[in-house]
């Protein structure tokens, strides 16, 4: 299932985990990535809390928790390679994967063509 947030986060959940990214409108929008700040496996969040930091040669940005969670597994690729999320936002550019507290929640976002309907 494919999810998305109003503040261009999107999330592929399977089960009780949510692979959670930036959609390809928002690196489009902050250009060439310079710098990605992920959080520490084991972090928890609520919604709507920053969790990582995305530089690039525009400007910095918090890139926020979509649910409530726990932090499962980061991709280290992007910290090493930012230019991953510009190229590939929706697969190889994933930050990190969340232990949902409720995946039920995810029904309150936005899916594919309400996220597309924002954005147009």
């Amino acid at each position: 299932m494919l999810k998305f947030t109003p503040e261009h986060e999107w999330l592929k959940i399977e089960g009780d985990v949510a692979t959670v990214g930036i959609t390809a409108h928002a690196a489009g929008q902050l250009g060439d990535l310079v710098f990605v700040e992920l959080p520490e496996v084991g972090a928890t969040f609520a919604k709507d809390a920053s969790s990582a930091t995305v530089e690039s040669v525009k400007a910095a940005s918090d890139v926020y928790c979509p649910l409530d969670g726990e932090v499962v597994e980061i991709n280290p690729a992007i910290v090493d390679d930012p230019s991953l999320v510009n190229s590939d936002p929706q697969g190889a550019g994933w930050f990190y994967k969340l232990k949902l507290s409720n995946a039920a929640d995810a029904n309150s976002l936005l899916d594919e063509a309400a996220y597309n309907e924002l954005i147009a």
